[in-house]
């Protein structure tokens, strides 16, 4: 389930960032800044499931990312896909450093963008 991994702010009065893991009720990593908190729990919900590892073959990279529009214009990075369930989620990185998951048809290419990477039904990894 995409959602194990939360960011907030670290409990030591420092001004950093915790990476708390919902699966073990604890945190999973410190960060000195949020936009380092967000991408470290990006990566983590790649790699795993609210059950552990997660599957590489439900794991789809997008290099180089390209940008997207979803419920808004321009809405950040498409980077990879991740498969929950039967559906594919687009990992998109928005402006502010924050990271969302959107529903397969949720996501289209912006404006002047060819949209291959996006198929990731068709890539054969």
């Amino acid at each position: 389930m995409v959602g194990r991994f939360n960011v907030r702010p670290g409990d030591n009065g420092d001004d950093d960032w915790l990476v708390w893991d919902n699966a073990v009720n604890g945190h999973r990593g410190r960060c000195a800044t949020e936009v380092e908190a967000n991408a470290l729990a990006a990566d983590l919900e790649l790699q795993y499931t609210v059950h552990g590892p997660r599957d590489p073959a439900n794991v789809r990279r997008v290099d180089p990312p390209i940008t997207v529009d979803a419920w808004t214009p321009g809405a950040g990075q498409l980077d990879a896909w991740v498969n929950e369930g039967g559906r594919w989620l687009g990992r998109v990185r928005r402006a502010d450093g924050r990271v969302s998951f959107i529903d397969q048809n949720d996501i289209r290419p912006a404006p002047g963008r060819d949209g291959v990477a996006t198929n990731h039904a068709n890539n054969s990894d």
